[in-house]
């Protein structure tokens, strides 16, 4: 079901919205308006599932043994220099 919803952008977003259904990419600025609720829906979402497991990861952290300065920067040196022959990226 949908809501009829009065709403107001400003020049610019109008023209943008406007320009997509101009070309073809969307059937109505209606449907330029979804897409952008529903996107920012999904990003809020994950936004939240990212802050949950970030409070959980330094919940688990707190917990933990505690590692010296020295020892996670050797711990993080390795993780990175890892990720990065994965990636195939250079220093």
């Amino acid at each position: 079901m949908t809501k009829k919803s009065s709403i107001s952008l400003t020049d610019e977003q109008h023209a943008f919205a406007r320009a997509l259904v101009d070309a073809g990419r969307y059937p109505s600025l209606s449907a330029v308006l979804q897409q952008g609720v529903d996107l920012l829906r999904r990003r809020m979402d994950a936004e939240e599932l990212e802050s949950a497991a970030l409070r959980a990861l330094l919940s688990r952290r707190r917990e933990g043994e505690f590692v010296e300065a020295e020892r996670m920067d050797e711990r993080l040196s390795r993780m990175v220099a890892g990720k990065r022959r994965a990636n195939d990226v250079s220093s």
